[in-house]
């Protein structure tokens, strides 16, 4: 009887380390599954980092063409502004001489 105690004490030792074992190999198979996708998930963040330095790039080619072409313009704005200036001194002239008309026009109606 002492050795049919022993043998079932045995077996039950026997499964409770099979069943540890297969516990902590679910844990560690878990744990590696979860690196394993930390890894995907950082080369693909990687990658998609990659594609956003490219844009970036152009952007700032892009950026510096767009700033080459407005230089091109400083000048047309100067001789735009200068033409401005010049209406405004015709409009004040042509003030000056409509006012001049319209009192040429009363002295020669009275």
């Amino acid at each position: 009887m002492a050795d049919a105690h022993g043998d079932d004490l045995a077996e039950s030792l026997q499964s409770l380390f099979t069943n540890v074992s297969s516990m902590v190999e679910s844990e560690l198979q878990g744990t590696n599954n979860q690196m394993d996708l930390l890894e995907k998930m950082n080369v693909r963040v990687a990658a998609e980092y990659d594609d956003l330095g490219d844009v970036a790039a152009g952007l700032r080619v892009f950026a510096e063409q767009m700033k080459l072409k407005s230089g091109g313009f400083d000048e047309f704005v100067g001789q735009m502004d200068a033409i401005e200036k010049q209406v405004s001194e015709f409009e004040a002239v042509i003030s000056v001489l409509d006012r001049y008309v319209s009192v040429l026009e009363s002295k020669v109606r009275a």
